[in-house]
């Protein structure tokens, strides 16, 4: 960008940002003794505001309390419920003959086994000599 453009585009955004920085306009002055009215009913809108928020505050915390313990029963029961489900299923399950370590040492075990009977089979009846111990 030249030079001259950019103080052309500075110059062209000054105004904008005097306008930005000014005061927003006040309203007009309104006599002392109307707005001392007006602030005084507003505090009483606000007092009476306040109480009713708080009453109705106290009615729903104690329709919540009531609606958590009627909850907080059911979810009880359910759970004996299903601890009996689970300790009947697992009363009728057949218990497992081998756990899984166990499984996997019987594979190991019989692959082994298979191998040194597949290696004398293959080998057979011939006496070579072991040039691999000397």
């Amino acid at each position: 960008m030249r030079p001259g453009s950019l103080i052309l585009l500075m110059t062209l955004s000054l105004p904008g940002a005097v306008q930005a920085e000014q005061s927003p306009p006040q309203p007009a002055a309104v006599p002392a003794s109307a707005a001392q009215v007006q602030i005084d009913s507003l505090e009483q809108r606000l007092a009476i505001s306040e109480e009713q928020r708080d009453a109705m505050a106290a009615e729903l915390q104690a329709n919540d309390g009531e609606r958590e313990s009627v909850q907080l029963q059911r979810l009880r029961q359910e759970n004996q419920r299903l601890k009996l489900q689970l300790k009947k299923v697992q009363a009728q399950a057949p218990q497992q003959l081998l756990s899984e370590q166990q499984m996997w040492f019987a594979v190991g075990a019989g692959a082994s086994l298979l191998g040194v009977i597949i290696g004398a089979l293959l080998r057979g009846k011939r006496r070579s000599r072991r040039e691999w111990l000397n």
